[in-house]
């Protein structure tokens, strides 16, 4: 069987789609820290948009920086136990999302 573009498969002509580098360009990621029960700190990451994978991203984040976390489908949001603001705009740097379009809040 041949191998199909993701035009064909669409039906849109190529110059409508999108790349995945692109739509990584507009999203602007936040990355916040916020106090939960009993003064534990937890790194909440948002922004993402229906492109990002975002339950594979916080298991290979949560992986990376040895912590538990969880993920909100709904939000499209990455909750990660503990304050690790500066690694994650590292990760994700690394991940293929540009840097000036990091916040850290």
């Amino acid at each position: 069987m041949a191998k199909k573009d993701l035009a064909d498969v669409i039906g849109l002509p190529e110059d409508l789609i999108e790349p995945e580098s692109l739509t990584r360009e507009l999203m602007r990621i936040k990355i916040r820290r916020d106090k939960r029960k009993w003064g534990k700190v937890m790194t909440i990451i948002s922004g993402f948009d229906d492109t990002v994978d975002v339950k594979a991203l916080a298991k290979k984040l949560k992986r990376q920086l040895g912590c538990g976390g969880t993920y909100d489908p709904k939000e499209r949001t990455i909750e990660l136990q503990g304050d690790h603001a500066r690694k994650v705009r590292e990760f994700l740097i690394k991940e293929g999302f540009p840097e000036e379009n990091i916040d850290v809040v």
